[in-house]
């Protein structure tokens, strides 16, 4: 059974930083891409960043510049700095199995997805 375990998630002021991280457990065979993804109620989840097949990271347009994913075997941690109220959401971990061809998105298709970790940033 896969998992994807979340942790890090918490309270910060306006300007701190954070750091996330998730590790995957399960995957038996094949490689996987993980990312980053949040969502706050009423509104749609979205990427944050994602390590795809060709091993580079892609990030949202809010997220660059402040946040950095790295990946490392089975976790995939997420530094956020200079965080903002509108960073408060709750933050999932999710993975995408690497496909036949090699190419891997989770920002395109995500298989499996974790719990979730709550950020809050206040003024």
């Amino acid at each position: 059974e896969v998992r994807l375990v979340e942790s890090g998630g918490g309270s910060v002021q306006v300007g701190g930083s954070l750091t996330l991280s998730c590790v995957a457990s399960g995957f038996s065979s094949g490689g996987y891409c993980m990312a980053w993804f949040r969502q706050v109620p009423g509104k749609e989840r979205e990427g944050v960043a994602a390590t795809l097949g060709d091993g580079s990271t892609i990030y949202a347009e809010s997220a660059k510049g402040r946040f950095t994913a790295s990946r490392y075997t089975n976790t995939l941690s997420l530094r956020m700095d200079i965080l903002r109220p509108e960073d408060t959401a709750m933050y999932y971990c999710a993975a995408a199995r690497r496909r036949s061809s090699g190419s891997c998105n989770p920002f395109i298709y995500a298989n499996y997805w974790g719990q979730g970790t709550q950020v809050t940033v206040s003024s």
